[in-house]
């Protein structure tokens, strides 16, 4: 078994940009910090030949319920912080326009593309998350994949339709 910290090495990146995709930048970290916390809790009695990957990403799921859900208590913030969109695709940046084109999916399709994509999940696996079947987490990916294409526009593009 490997140790946790090499986990947390290995998995960090991919279930942070998870996160990021599912509650937004601004719960994100606190999704990342809830996840690696409840999985150092469990890990010892992980199996061994468990997918860590789709365990992370299904603990990771659960926390970003529990963080919308207590989004949902607080009060609305009165001043929005501008974020900076960032060119390098590194996961501690953040591209705050594609994060709008991201929330501007639905739930299911957003959370399909950020387990598909940003984890690498299979959609078998994704079904076993969500809920539903293969065909419709394949479905949903593919619907939020084709309305992202259509909505969100990367820096340079927005600099060729600017002029």
């Amino acid at each position: 078994m490997q140790p946790f910290e090499q986990i947390v090495t290995d998995y960090g990146p991919m279930v942070l940009r998870v996160c990021r995709a599912v509650v937004g930048p601004h719960d994100a970290e606190d999704a990342w910090s809830e996840t690696f916390l409840s999985a150092m809790k469990a890990y010892p009695d992980l199996p061994s030949d468990a997918n860590i990957e789709a365990w992370l990403v299904t603990i990771a799921h659960r926390k970003a319920i529990d963080v919308t859900r207590a989004a949902a208590r607080r009060p609305a913030p009165v001043e929005e912080i501008p974020e900076r969109p960032s060119d390098a695709g590194r996961p501690e940046d953040w591209d705050g326009d594609l994060w709008r084109a991201l929330k501007a999916l639905p739930t299911r399709q957003r959370e399909a593309v950020a387990y598909h994509y940003l984890a690498g999940l299979p959609y078998k696996e994704i079904a076993a998350v969500s809920g539903g079947n293969t065909d419709a987490a394949r479905r949903a990916a593919a619907d939020g994949i084709k309305t992202l294409r259509r909505t969100y526009l990367r820096p340079a593009e927005q600099r060729e339709v600017a002029r």
